[in-house]
C-alpha cells in the first residue's frame, strides 16, 4: 500500500528543489495581430473549382460575354487567379513546380491592369486573364494541389 498526502485545492505546492524551471508561454501575436487574423478568416472564401471553370468558359467560349457583365467577369478571373497563385506558393514543405512559378508571374500584370472602358478591350484582357486560370487551374490539378469539381 502506498502514503499519498492529501492537499487542498487552494494551497501552492512549490516544484522541487532539483526541477528545472520553465519559461512563461507568451502568445505569438498581439490582440491588433489577432484581430487581424480574425478579419481575414471572415473574408476568406473557399476555392469554388466549378465556379472558376464557369467563368473560364464564359470568358473563352464561343460567344463573348455581354457588356453588361463583362467588367464584372473580369474581377471575378482576377480573384480567381489570385487565390490559385496564393494556392501554389503557400506551402513550403510543397514548393510550387517551375511551370507554377512561371503561369504566378505572367498572370501579376494581367491582375493589375486596368479595366479598360471599350468592350472588345475587356473581352481581350477576360481573355488573357482566363488563359493563365486555366493554365494554372489545370496545372494545380496535375501536381493535385486541388481537387477538380465532381
Amino acid at each position: 500500500m502506498s502514503l499519498t498526502a492529501l492537499v487542498p485545492e487552494n494551497d501552492v505546492v512549490p516544484p522541487p528543489a532539483d526541477e528545472p524551471s520553465i519559461t512563461q508561454w507568451t502568445p505569438p501575436l498581439d490582440a491588433e495581430g489577432l484581430r487581424s487574423v480574425l478579419e481575414r478568416i471572415k473574408d476568406w472564401k473557399p476555392l469554388d473549382v466549378e465556379e472558376v471553370f464557369d467563368d473560364l468558359d464564359t470568358a473563352i467560349g464561343n460567344q463573348p460575354p455581354p457588356v453588361t457583365t463583362a467588367g464584372v467577369l473580369v474581377d471575378r478571373l482576377r480573384s480567381h487567379l489570385k487565390q490559385l497563385s496564393d494556392i501554389a506558393l503557400a506551402d513550403k514543405q510543397f514548393p510550387p513546380t517551375r511551370v507554377m512559378v512561371q503561369l504566378v508571374e505572367r498572370g501579376l500584370p494581367l491582375r493589375g491592369e486596368r479595366t479598360p472602358t471599350a468592350h472588345r478591350q475587356v473581352v481581350g484582357l477576360a481573355r488573357r486573364l482566363a488563359f493563365v486560370t486555366s493554365d494554372l487551374v489545370e496545372e494545380l490539378i496535375e501536381a493535385r494541389y486541388i481537387t477538380e469539381a465532381e
